[in-house]
């Protein structure tokens, strides 16, 4: 049996005309005086109803649309605030390309972008750092001042349109601009009973910042399209207050990367959470470990989600159907995914390969911005190539090995990174583990192991656990003790930097 699932019943095809920005706040004309949303601390909570997100929203649309900004592109340099969904929807609804960016670049990374976008405004937090003669500039005062203006009508038209630009940084670390379309926020829909379970009556809190895509995706549109209401804590709010948050604020659903679970973990805090539901995890890689860790901790489950910027998630487990041990899940109902070979035509299941997904997906992009040829090189005929390497088991569930490019070979063997730290993660006084290949000398590699924990441990001790687990040629060959392991900007393991560090060493 070939490696190609095709779940279900196709998803309906999006309404048109569209707008993702008016789809997202539909239920604000039926229950305007519910909470949208909660912006929470230990000191209480600032909340905002649908009525008072939508009029700010609309009023925000108002001024760009005054503006004639069109379909221009505004960048967003905004913080952890909730001026930032605001500003975000409020151009979606005036059909303008809101491209929000990490609150963590520093200036020359923001002034590498402006470079191809050439945005026609910038919304500016003066608390970021900006380039010089960046280009129009709109202040945190006058963005406030937009939201009490006249409402706007959100710019209808069609599905297939630009709706936003997201960056991620690819195997080259060069960032690229993702396109997404108004029928992102459509396509969505599939990851309800696919993944996060979302209803009207959740209380969804996100552990991330409000301008990071994972909280906008999963903690702001997801339960605002759900008419649910959507938790974020505070600027500034550390994982250790996050127990409290739950319990406190009775959140029914969590979501957070699996760096921020092991962080509430490790930190020993009571997990009394009555009215939690379950747990969401995406962005990278949950360890079986961590996920049973978590599950005794709290007595909930937690599902996790495959999935990448170019088409959010696809594959995950669900309360409806958990995810066998060890998987990721499945393929969401309406989803088309494959696992492809080297000569790029599905392979059979059991076997490893390259994940992809149908180019009909809705959720698909639209495109890199600038860059034509490196989007079609992305395409194997009716199949976009994620670059994930999976095996699809007999019963359609997907195994996640790593990211193609992150493979390590060993004695001629192709060896997934996170087969070899699962097994190291159990060792006792290990706290976080990594493992990559790196260069020794001139045509020669070895995996190296890099550990956090209080102190160095003994290497002859962790060599000897490795060894009476692992296959000689998967044990690392180096062991590397830091105080805490690269990650990139939105908390993801940064394994260049690892690798980097050994070159230079």
């Amino acid at each position: 049996m070939l490696s190609v699932s095709d779940s279900g019943p196709a998803w309906p095809p999006c309404p048109e005309p569209f707008n993702l920005a008016a789809h997202v706040l539909r239920h604000a004309s039926v229950q305007a005086g519910k909470t949208a949303l909660e912006v929470i601390s230990a000191d209480g909570a600032e909340a905002w109803s649908y009525g008072c997100l939508q009029a700010a929203v609309l009023g925000v649309a108002q001024r760009l649309t005054a503006l004639q900004i069109g379909r221009g592109r505004v960048l967003l340099r905004l913080g952890n605030t909730v001026d930032f969904p605001i500003a975000f929807l409020g151009c979606v609804a005036a059909g303008a390309v809101p491209v929000p960016v990490s609150s963590a670049l520093t200036a020359p990374e923001v002034a590498a972008l402006l470079a191809d976008l050439t945005p026609a405004l910038i919304m500016h937090d003066e608390r970021l750092p900006l380039p010089n003669a960046a280009g129009p500039i709109v202040t945190m005062a006058t963005l406030r001042a937009w939201h009490t203006l006249p409402p706007a009508e959100c710019q209808m038209g069609p599905a297939d349109r630009p709706a936003y630009i997201v960056f991620t940084s690819g195997t080259s670390g060069r960032p690229r601009g993702v396109v997404h379309a108004h029928r992102a926020i459509w396509a969505r829909g599939m990851m309800r009973e696919g993944w996060d379970g979302m209803g009207r009556d959740d209380r969804v809190l996100h552990a991330g910042a409000f301008n990071w895509t994972y909280t906008l995706g999963t903690g702001l549109l997801d339960p605002w399209s759900s008419g649910a209401t959507a938790l974020i804590p505070a600027e500034g709010t550390s994982a250790d207050a996050l127990p409290g948050l739950l319990h406190t604020h009775k959140a029914t659903i969590f979501a957070a990367a699996p760096a921020i679970y092991r962080r509430m973990l490790a930190a020993g805090a009571a997990l009394d959470l009555p009215a939690l539901r379950h747990g969401l995890s995406a962005g990278e890689k949950l360890s079986p470990a961590l996920k049973a860790k978590w599950e005794t901790a709290t007595g909930r489950p937690v599902y996790e989600a495959l999935g990448m910027s170019e088409c959010s998630t696809f594959i995950s487990g669900a309360p409806a159907r958990p995810a066998p041990v060890g998987s990721t899940g499945y393929p969401q109902a309406g989803r088309k995914v494959a696992v492809l070979g080297p000569d790029l035509t599905p392979v059979a299941r059991g076997k490893a390969g390259e994940l992809a997904i149908a180019r009909t997906d809705p959720g698909l992009f639209l495109g890199y911005h600038g860059a034509e040829a490196e989007t079609e090189s992305r395409f194997a005929g009716d199949w976009f190539r994620t670059g994930d390497s999976v095996t699809m088991a007999e019963d359609g569930a997907i195994y996640y090995h790593g990211r193609l490019d992150e493979m390590m070979n060993a004695g001629g063997v192709r060896v997934s990174p996170l087969e070899v730290e699962a097994v190291l993660a159990g060792a006792p006084g290990i706290g976080d583990i990594a493992v990559c290949e790196v260069p020794v000398k001139a045509d020669t590699t070895v995996i190296a192991a890099f550990y956090t924990s209080p102190a160095p441990l003994p290497e002859a001790g962790l060599a000897a656990f490795a060894e009476a687990r692992l296959a000689r040629y998967k044990c690392p060959r180096i062991w590397v003790h830091l105080a805490a392991l690269p990650r990139t900007k939105t908390g993801k393991l940064n394994r260049r930097a690892l690798r980097a560090g050994i070159k230079d060493a």
